[in-house]
């Protein structure tokens, strides 16, 4: 029987050619109607896998990875247009197994009579385990080429199987040219300039954030705020006033969240006091929880730091515990100062270095009895066994130091702690090159 709604026709909206009319966002309407036309992914497209298997005719199972609004979904669709593949898009927030098998079923029907299926899974790290498994058998025997989205890392987020069975492609935040070439688009479509002065339009463009969806909604804002005609042009302060400043693209609890505590971490290792603030500022301006920054800064202080400046963990736990009397926004200038102390302070991780060292020794080594020289005899019995036979108390040594053997009789000496000649380390090394000359001297001597 044929479709009553005209062919073709999902509903009787579209039907009736209302759907043509219909108020459609900009953003949609400037949406890319060929592979030339998307911008900002030349990486992936013209020259790249994409391109390549696009013009070999034939797609495989690929994986896009990137912010929200770099293309990827309109990338997806044009690939099932140039390789003539069935379309078929499902979001793993509202779909489940049900919707899949449904797919799974239409796509090797289609594929009986001569017709491939690409299925195109929105957010497909949304999907457990047990689901991204279900697109294996199906992958693998050509039923769908499958182009999975998402923002997060697939390396953390998605199985090793189906990684295996698909490439991971990178798509990349658009940078500000790419963002101007769409306002221009933009313009085009709408037959007249944007009304911002050049401050303005940068600051549009800093607002989008690298999101070419964002920054169309945006602009499209100012394109309904000033009416067609108007000799107004809108300057950075009259802006803010037309549009909501978007939130920087942060999730505290996914793969941003990592990305930039890391950067901040990296930066004040590396002594960088200026690039330590500006990722400071990103995680705060992007909602993260200030006692987070606080204990990643005493762990930056004991890694990184150490016995270097021993006043740098006094530092990081004063910031902790006047942000946490201060609150926000004042108690942030805490941190802000614990950022800075620990980014220009001297550098050593040697304690760091020790302690794992000694950690990986202590667990081959077994249950190994301290030298009974250095117990003590509190029983008659234990006194006469040898506990504490034979003690130095180093106090009584000139130099407080006596030079005994503290390690198992059973375990030579270890040397895990090799202080750097860096801040207050410097004097420890030559403290400890002292002692180990003592000890030797002694050692000979006896």
């Amino acid at each position: 029987m044929a479709n009553a709604t005209g062919k073709g026709a999902a509903n009787l909206f579209e039907a009736a050619g209302l759907a043509e009319t219909a108020p459609r966002p900009l953003a949609d309407r400037l949406r890319p109607q060929t592979l030339d036309e998307v911008i900002g992914q030349d990486h992936l497209l013209g020259d790249g896998l994409l391109g390549r298997m696009v013009r070999a005719g034939r797609l495989t199972s690929v994986i896009f990875w990137g912010p929200p609004g770099t293309g990827k979904t309109t990338v997806a669709r044009l690939l099932a247009e140039v390789t003539d593949l069935h379309f078929e898009q499902l979001s793993a927030i509202q779909s489940g197994v049900a919707d899949l098998r449904k797919v799974f079923d239409a796509a090797r029907a289609k594929r009986e009579a001569g017709h491939g299926t690409l299925l195109f899974i929105d957010e497909i790290h949304r999907f457990n385990r047990s689901q991204q498994d279900a697109f294996l058998p199906h992958m693998e025997d050509g039923t769908i080429v499958l182009v999975g989205a998402t923002t997060e890392n697939p390396s953390f987020e998605l199985n090793s199987a189906l990684l295996s069975r698909a490439s991971v492609l990178t798509f990349k935040r658009l940078v500000d040219e790419a963002l101007e070439a769409l306002i221009q688009r933009a313009e085009e479509h709408e037959a007249r300039k944007l009304p911002l002065d050049d401050d303005a339009r940068q600051t549009l463009i800093s607002m989008a954030d690298g999101d070419g969806r964002g920054l169309i909604n945006l602009v499209e804002d100012v394109f309904l705020s000033v009416p067609v005609g108007s000799k107004t042009i809108v300057n950075r302060a009259g802006l803010a006033e037309l549009v909501q400043r978007r939130a920087p693209i942060y999730d505290k609890s996914q793969d941003g969240h990592y990305n930039l505590i890391s950067a901040l971490h990296k930066s004040v290792r590396g002594s960088d006091p200026d690039a330590a603030l500006y990722w400071l500022a990103r995680m705060l301006a992007g909602g993260e929880d200030p006692l987070y920054i606080a204990r990643r800064l005493v762990r930056m202080a004991v890694e990184d730091i150490g016995m270097a400046d021993p006043a740098a963990l006094l530092q990081a736990n004063a910031a902790k515990d006047a942000y946490d009397f201060l609150g926000t926004p004042e108690g942030e200038l805490a941190l802000a100062q614990a950022t800075v102390y620990l980014a220009t302070a001297p550098k050593s991780n040697a304690a760091y270095a020790a302690f794992k060292a000694s950690a990986r020794v202590a667990k081959e080594s077994g249950s190994l009895l301290p030298p009974k020289h250095i117990l003590n005899a509190p029983t008659k019995l234990m006194e006469q066994e040898g506990y504490g036979a034979g003690y130095a108390y180093d106090h009584n040594d000139a130099e407080a130091f006596s030079g005994q053997n503290y390690f198992p009789e059973a375990m030579d000496r270890q040397h895990f702690y090799t202080p750097t000649g860096r801040g207050y380390e410097a004097e420890v090394k030559e403290r400890l090159e002292r002692w180990a000359a003592i000890r030797t001297e002694r050692r000979e001597e006896g």
